[in-house]
């Protein structure tokens, strides 16, 4: 009886059901590439050593869609530590959106990953002297950012890196159109 209950009522509200008309979504090669963007960040990172090593960060990046769901860019984020440390990191990124773009940006609310790769300067007084060294970088972490208007959008991402760090973020970007 319970099946024919659940059967008969299932087929009562297919029938019965408003007809939804499905468009075909755009096919990739018609579909709009989302405009370039601006970004500017604000955050916290902590550097590995013996205890975590804090620095305030702030960086700026622009970043140019190649397809729907895959852009990329350089970014340069300057970060203070305690005293006189100091680091610059140029990177070029490449971010991944991961929901699908509804217009010609992304989805309103989108999930993104990031990858990066480039070059890692830090200065430091030691003693009477400075310290300054170089080397190679990168960058990996996840995200997620909101469209608040057709131009303008908020982020938040966290990501890993080398120098062996943790860089937390809250980011503001405009579409350049």
């Amino acid at each position: 009886m319970r099946f024919l209950t659940g059967t008969l009522t299932l087929v009562l509200t297919v029938c019965t059901a408003p007809p939804v008309v499905a468009r075909p979504p755009a096919r990739p090669s018609q579909a709009p590439r989302p405009a370039p963007v601006a970004e500017g960040a604000l955050g916290w990172a902590g550097f590995a050593d013996e205890g975590i090593i804090p620095h305030t960060l702030a960086g700026a990046s622009w970043r140019g869609y190649v397809t729907r769901y895959i852009s990329g860019g350089p970014e340069l984020q300057f970060m203070t530590g305690p005293g006189t440390d100091r680091d610059l990191l140029l990177t070029g990124n490449v971010m991944v959106d991961i929901l699908a773009p509804t217009t010609d940006r992304p989805g309103r609310t989108t999930p993104f990953v990031a990858l990066g790769g480039g070059l890692f300067l830090n200065s430091q007084g030691v003693g009477s002297e400075s310290y300054s060294s170089s080397e190679g970088a990168f960058t990996a972490g996840v995200g997620v950012r909101e469209w608040t208007t057709d131009r303008v959008f908020i982020a938040v991402d966290a990501r890993i890196g080398w120098e062996p760090h943790v860089r937390l973020a809250a980011v503001v970007g405009v579409a350049l159109r």
